[in-house]
């Protein structure tokens, strides 16, 4: 495959790295900031809470907003009002003064971009497959990786940044990544990255429920989201609330530090493998036993909280989830119109953003008021009955099929 053809993938990944590295870095130079302005953990807390609303509404109408002005221009803008809204912090801090209550304004703000951006990569991920030559489970699996890559890398880069120049100084670098992924995407011209034409554009409101109606109305489709975000609510509450309170008690931080990344490199591996072999399995097969092997890594966590069973759990459990994304964004792919694709992708990509406040929520009311050890049963049991559903549910043998296929109404 000669490097011209290459370019776009390159390209898209390229951005895509840059951006998930931004925003890997602001996930621990904002706090950090925060903390230094207040000198609160629980505003630090505030921010990211506050935040969670408006990126969740951001979320289901970017679809539409991908849809209506085009996957590259979408996804453009979006990188360049991300930096914009990093590059006021330290320039408020220069000019008025940063204060508690900038700081949730332009992170709020920032919040709001970042999800029209994502979908509009992923929205592409068909096109770049096409204009390269290459397997749609190849394309996913690897972009995936390159997202696991960035959040994996991202907060450790933000940690080195905070102690060499300081967590407002930090704010540059990563309005430098949004830029320069900006930048990047000028050479991602694949089919479908421009603007769609007059009689595809949706309008705005009508256009999200038109995405709603297509995700809720497929049931392969619709099971899929369903079962794929609810487990979502169950395995990473653990990692985000629960891993952290037993660490916290035993002040055994590089402990939390050693599971956590064995997940994610663990989610890595199993992303690149499913990029080379997911060709030869079929996408029910590997979507059972992504949620199974999430389902088994929270019930060892349950049984033992030792550290050699953790990481072991962590890094095996994480492997067999890392095909999980890849294969929704196969099913997605393949149930849907090039014009609707963007609608239905964005729907998908709220539900899961929804489904992490909901979950750490939960996961620290069943702390307060059952116990960790409780709380790991709970999650690691409600893991197992997603995978049980999931085994019993009619609609996902149709899994391997696109919607063209399809020549009945499938009842699931």
């Amino acid at each position: 495959m000669t490097r011209q053809r290459l370019l776009p993938f390159v390209a898209l990944e390229g951005a895509t790295l840059l951006s998930g590295l931004g925003n890997g870095v602001a996930m621990v130079a904002l706090p950090w900031l925060v903390l230094d302005l207040t000198g609160s953990a629980g505003a630090a807390g505030v921010v990211a809470g506050v935040t969670a609303l408006p990126l969740l509404l951001s979320s289901l109408f970017s679809g539409t907003v991908v849809d209506l002005i085009g996957r590259r221009r979408t996804s453009v803008i979006s990188d360049l009002f991300s930096a914009a809204a990093v590059a006021a912090i330290p320039i408020v801090d220069l000019s008025v003064g940063l204060t508690f209550t900038w700081v949730l304004v332009l992170a709020t703000l920032g919040a709001v971009f970042d999800p029209a951006g994502v979908t509009a990569r992923e929205s592409m991920l068909t096109g770049v497959a096409q204009a390269t030559g290459m397997r749609l489970e190849r394309v996913n699996g690897l972009h995936e990786a390159v997202w696991g890559v960035a959040f994996v890398v991202g907060p450790g880069i933000g940690a080195v940044l905070i102690a060499v120049v300081g967590a407002v100084g930090a704010m540059w670098v990563i309005c430098f990544g949004f830029v320069a992924s900006a930048v990047l995407l000028f050479f991602v011209h694949v089919p479908g990255s421009g603007r769609p034409e007059a009689e595809d554009r949706p309008t705005f409101w009508r256009g999200t429920g038109d995405g709603l109606k297509l995700v809720l109305h497929d049931p392969v489709l619709r099971n899929v989201t369903l079962l794929s975000t609810a487990l979502v609510a169950v395995a990473y509450p653990v990692l985000g609330v629960v891993l952290p309170v037993i660490y916290q008690a035993a002040n055994e931080p590089a402990h939390l530090g050693a599971v956590v990344m064995s997940f994610s490199l663990g989610g890595i591996a199993g992303a690149l493998a499913y990029s080379t072999f997911g060709h030869r399995s079929h996408p029910r097969f590997a979507f059972l036993i992504a949620l199974a092997g999430a389902s088994a890594a929270l019930t060892a966590f349950a049984i033992s909280q030792t550290l050699g069973v953790m990481i072991t759990a962590a890094l095996i459990g994480g492997a067999l989830l890392g095909p999980m994304n890849p294969v929704v964004n196969l099913v997605l792919q393949q149930r849907t119109s090039e014009q609707m694709r963007g609608r239905a992708m964005g729907v998908v990509i709220a539900l899961a953003f929804g489904a992490y406040p909901l979950g750490y929520l939960l996961a620290g009311l069943l702390i307060e008021w059952a116990g960790v050890n409780y709380t790991l049963w709970f999650f690691a049991c409600s893991g197992i009955a997603i995978t049980l559903v999931a085994v019993l549910t009619r609609s996902l043998r149709h899994m391997d099929e696109s919607i063209e296929d399809s020549s009945t109404v499938l009842v699931g």
